[in-house]
């Protein structure tokens, strides 16, 4: 039986004798440490007030006029998208729409920005099981890079206490884009996310 090492790295793999079910944990093993090789996509980041009693707060409202320049110009669709969205979430979290003309507990406000960017792809990774030798041999093989223009969108949502004007909760989360116009699912699916951790109210009958 011929004698060969097994050497782990980005792109490299090498036949070790064993039983065929050895290779096969060995494989699987190599290709959860190649995926590591690659950038995890990026999550959400939060920062909250640890003084703050979410409890406290009942209604939500908007820090800033819907228009970019705070004057009288009409909201575009996607903040309407955007707000929609995260009433929803609010709601959800069971937070109530302050009525007009009244202070919310809570004011929102966020950022959305889209940005263009050059994306390096250093490697592929495919991974093969076959008989070598009378055994069971492992391969994985590479391909060459790449590069592509993408772009990416980030959201920031943020929430003020309005009775101390003191900002009580942020969050953040980037996200590649298509190069169609941003649909509502997306939004909806991007505010959810940046969402995620806000402290759901504790609603007592």
């Amino acid at each position: 039986m011929r004698t060969m090492q097994t050497i782990l790295g980005c792109g490299y793999f090498r036949r070790l004798p064993g039983s065929p079910a050895l290779h096969a944990g060995l494989i699987l093993a190599a290709t959860a440490w190649l995926a590591g090789c690659a950038s995890a996509p990026a999550k959400s980041q939060s920062m909250i007030d640890d003084q703050a009693n979410f409890d406290e707060y009942k209604t939500f409202g908007w820090l800033a006029p819907a228009s970019a320049d705070g004057g009288n110009a009409p909201a575009s669709i996607v903040d309407t998208r955007i707000r929609a969205a995260i009433t929803t979430e609010m709601q959800r979290k069971a937070y109530v729409a302050a009525p007009a003309g009244v202070t919310a507990d809570l004011l929102l406000d966020y950022e959305a920005a889209r940005t263009d960017k050059v994306k390096s792809n250093p490697f592929r990774i495919g991974i093969g099981v076959g008989s070598f030798g009378g055994g069971v041999g492992g391969s994985v093989s590479t391909s060459t890079s790449s590069i592509k223009n993408v772009s990416e969108g980030s959201l920031v949502i943020y929430a003020v206490d309005s009775a101390r004007n003191a900002e009580v909760w942020r969050s953040r989360v980037s996200r590649e884009l298509g190069k169609d116009a941003v649909s509502s699912e997306v939004i909806q699916s991007v505010v959810r996310e940046v969402l995620s951790d806000f402290p759901t109210r504790t609603v007592t009958q």
